[in-house]
C-alpha cells in the first residue's frame, strides 16, 4: 500500500496508509507552498501570537516552570494549508534530522492508535517536541499557537463555544469576574478563506483533513 501515492511502506498503517520512516526524501519535495501564501499564513500565525500574548499578559499567564506539557494532548488537524505550510518547515530541516522527526511520528502514530483502540484518549509527546521546544516552532499550527489562555469563537449557526484554557490558566482565573479571551472567530474565518484560495476548484473534492501533526509528517506534504 502508498502513502499518498508516495510509495512507502511502513511496519504499522495509519488511517489505511502505510509509509516506511527510513525513507524520506522521494515525497520530500512533493509539493511546494507558493511563497504568497507562505507570506499570508506566516503573518496570520503572527496575528494569532500578538492575540495570545495580549491575553497572556493581562492574565499574567506564563507556561514558565509548569508541570504539564500541552505538547502530549490529542490535537487533531483540518486544514491543507496548515499542513503545506508544517512540510515547509520540514522541508528545510537537515535529512538526518528529519528522519528522526519521521521516526517519532511512527512512534507516536502507534501508541495513539493503542489508546483509541482501548477507548482512551492518546496522551503522547508530540514528534516535533525536542528536549521540551518545538522543531518546527515558526511552522507550529493554529492551536498549538492558542491554547493555554481563555477564548471564544462564533460558529458558522451563530452559536458560541468557549474555551477556558489549560489547567494552570483556569486556575489562575477561578473566580474572577472578567477573564479576557482571544476571539478566535475573525482569526479562524481567515484560516478558512486562505484555506480556500489554496483548494480552489479542489475545494469539496479532497477529503476533508483530520489528523494529527503525526499523521501529516508520515504522509508527507498535502498532495494537491
Amino acid at each position: 500500500m502508498t502513502a499518498g501515492g508516495h510509495g512507502l511502506s511502513l511496519p504499522f498503517a495509519r488511517d489505511g496508509v502505510r509509509c516506511d520512516p527510513s525513507t524520506t526524501e522521494e515525497h520530500t519535495m512533493a509539493f511546494a507552498l507558493a511563497p504568497t501564501m507562505a507570506t499570508r499564513i506566516a503573518d496570520l500565525y503572527r496575528r494569532m501570537e500578538q492575540a495570545y500574548d495580549i491575553v497572556a499578559r493581562q492574565l499574567d499567564f506564563t507556561c514558565d516552570g509548569c508541570p504539564d506539557n500541552c505538547c502530549d494532548s490529542y490535537f487533531q488537524h483540518h486544514t491543507y494549508l496548515e499542513w503545506a505550510y508544517l512540510w515547509e518547515g520540514l522541508k528545510a530541516l537537515p535529512e538526518a534530522r528529519r528522519k528522526l522527526i519521521l521516526e517519532r511520528a511512527a512512534d507516536y502514530a502507534a501508541k495513539c492508535e493503542e489508546a483509541l483502540a482501548n477507548g482512551e484518549r492518546p496522551v503522547v509527546m508530540c514528534p516535533l517536541n525536542e528536549e521540551g521546544r518545538c522543531a518546527l516552532y515558526a511552522h507550529r499550527l493554529m492551536i498549538c499557537r492558542l491554547h493555554g489562555v481563555p477564548s471564544s469563537l462564533t460558529l458558522p449557526n451563530g452559536q458560541g463555544k468557549t474555551f477556558p484554557g489549560c489547567p494552570r490558566c483556569q486556575e489562575l482565573t477561578r473566580g474572577r469576574a472578567a477573564v479576557p479571551t482571544v476571539e478566535r472567530t475573525p482569526l479562524l474565518r481567515e484560516l478558512a478563506m486562505l484555506e480556500q484560495e489554496l483548494l480552489g476548484p479542489q475545494r469539496g473534492v479532497l477529503p476533508k483533513v483530520k489528523k494529527t501533526i503525526a499523521d501529516m509528517i508520515i504522509l508527507g506534504p498535502p498532495q494537491l
